[in-house]
């Protein structure tokens, strides 16, 4: 993707950190059958030298066959995101010389995906995914709380995909081409207006070299 210098964001530990907080991503094949995407949550593991991504799809999901055929994959994950309008920029009272524009922070994962078709892989997957995303509920659901006939008729309709990652590739948008005054001028609109409240912590962790 273009990524200029002042937006990269290479440090491992955060890349991580923006998956486990944002584990819904899209899915990118070019497979013979032409480009295909979807939506679908992962769990990153460790392993290797960046980690590797877990998933399941719907047996019956036409991306399957793209992804059997082990050409790379594509994974974006969203994090932040929120449109900034130049009426919080104080130079725009100065020059008037300035535009919208959206920031936010996102990662590409690259890597060469493998199907696991396997019930003891599916079950011990579905139910680490389910443990990530259930953390910190009063009450959290597990897989053992259905019926154990009933979970595994829904492992039938389900594959695993497995992608261990051979690049990341994080872009950290956040008014870093601004002027000091102008970046607080988003943080404070961004608070006054309620908008994307992760995004201004965002913007101060950079700020302070978090």
């Amino acid at each position: 993707m273009h990524c200029p210098a002042m937006f990269r964001e290479e440090r491992l530990d955060v890349l991580h950190g923006l998956i486990a907080a944002h584990p819904l991503a899209m899915l990118v094949t070019a497979g013979s059958s032409g480009l295909m995407a979807n939506l679908v949550p992962f769990s990153l593991c460790g392993g290797g030298g960046h980690g590797i991504l877990r998933a399941h799809l719907a047996r019956k999901n036409e991306q399957l066959d793209a992804l059997r055929e082990g050409a790379e994959a594509l994974v974006i994950f969203q994090g932040p995101a929120c449109y900034v309008t130049p009426s919080w920029y104080p130079s725009k009272a100065e020059h008037g010389k300035v535009v919208p524009t959206w920031n936010y922070a996102m990662v590409q994962v690259r890597g060469e995906p493998r199907v696991i078709d396997d019930a003891a892989w599916l079950r011990a997957q579905v139910e680490r995914l389910t443990g990530d995303l259930e953390n910190g509920r009063g009450h959290p659901w597990k897989v053992s709380d259905a019926p154990g006939d009933f979970i595994a008729a829904q492992l039938k309709g389900i594959v695993g995909v497995e992608i261990p990652i051979r690049s990341m590739q994080g872009k950290w948008k956040l008014s870093q081409n601004r002027l000091p005054a102008d970046r607080q001028g988003v943080i404070d609109g961004l608070r006054a207006e309620c908008a994307c409240p992760a995004m201004p912590d965002l913007m101060e962790q950079l700020a302070d070299g978090r």
